[in-house]
């Protein structure tokens, strides 16, 4: 979608990248993972980036609730902008490497998460499929509510970091990547 470029700059491109994702995107029946791929891509901007990339996260999460955007192949200047830009914000988002065949590697989150997001992201990740209630159980010593750990799990899904499933009357939530 980037049309070859090897430089992508600007709030205006990102936002025209951003209609064309948008457009792009069909309405899946299940949890769906994006891949945004920038090979051949050298450089990009902050604000490329937040209009693009974040504004496309920030449409999935909002509207298209089982989309989850994973930026794939930077390189290390496009990396570099992007962490730059998510620790300005208090934020992260996935990123990976892919291969041809589609194979994800060095899957990890970029930028900050705060301690109780962290606790929270490495209890799920560890644990693999949890529910805040499973939570509140297995850290009872912590004295943090099946409310709480639902307000932590659901802020991480609202990022794009775990995937949240309906269970029954409950919500279950996993890592939507393997953390390398």
């Amino acid at each position: 979608m980037a049309n070859g470029r090897s430089v992508l700059s600007g709030g205006m491109a990102g936002r025209k990248l951003l209609t064309a994702l948008i457009a792009a995107t069909a309405s899946p029946e299940a949890a769906t993972t994006v891949f945004l791929d920038f090979k051949g891509v050298e450089v990009a901007t902050s604000s490329f980036l937040r209009e693009a990339i974040i504004g496309f996260r920030d449409y999935a999460r909002l509207t298209a609730t089982i989309v989850y955007p994973v930026a794939a192949n930077l390189a290390p200047p496009v990396l570099e902008e992007l962490e730059f830009f998510l620790r300005a914000r208090n934020d992260v988002f996935w990123v990976c490497d892919l291969d041809a065949d589609g194979q994800v590697s060095s899957a990890r989150l970029l930028g900050d998460l705060d301690p109780a997001q962290r606790a929270t992201f490495d209890a799920v990740r560890d644990l693999g499929s949890v529910t805040a209630p499973e939570l509140a159980a297995r850290f009872s010593d912590q004295n943090i509510g099946p409310t709480a750990w639902n307000n932590r799990l659901s802020g991480l899904a609202a990022k794009g970091v775990l995937v949240e499933r309906k269970v029954g009357k409950t919500k279950s939530f996993s890592s939507l990547l393997e953390v390398a």
